[in-house]
């Protein structure tokens, strides 16, 4: 088999081995997490009905304005920290983590451990 060396085909392989065994059910919705180069996406997912029940991303109007001159990884803590405010609002406590073919580590990480102080349970 030819090897893929373009880094973006090779997150989305590692994706849907990731997706394999990680679905969102009504009773433990996925949290998703898209990482791009200046910007940190979360999503609470029901993968049955196909439904965002909440959603936070670095973009949002509230975060931007605690965001000026933080570092990307003090963003990612404030983006997990709404994305579970939200997802608690929206009655849901426990969910399966979907880390989107990332390394749980750095800006992933901070987001799922600020979701997780703000009592999701993961």
């Amino acid at each position: 088999m030819a090897e893929i060396k373009n880094a973006r085909l090779q997150r989305m392989q590692r994706h849907k081995r990731v997706r394999r065994k990680v679905t969102g059910t009504p009773d433990r919705p996925r949290l998703a997490v898209f990482r791009s180069l200046n910007h940190l996406y979360a999503q609470v997912i029901d993968d049955t009905q196909g439904r965002t029940l909440a959603a936070a991303s670095s973009m949002d109007a509230e975060v931007k304005e605690q965001t000026a001159g933080k570092s990307k990884s003090e963003v990612s803590k404030i983006v997990g920290a709404l994305v579970a405010r939200k997802a608690k609002s929206a009655g849901v406590d426990k969910v399966v983590f979907d880390r989107g073919g990332f390394k749980y580590h750095g800006r992933v990480k901070a987001l799922a451990d600020s979701a997780r102080e703000e009592g999701l349970i993961i």
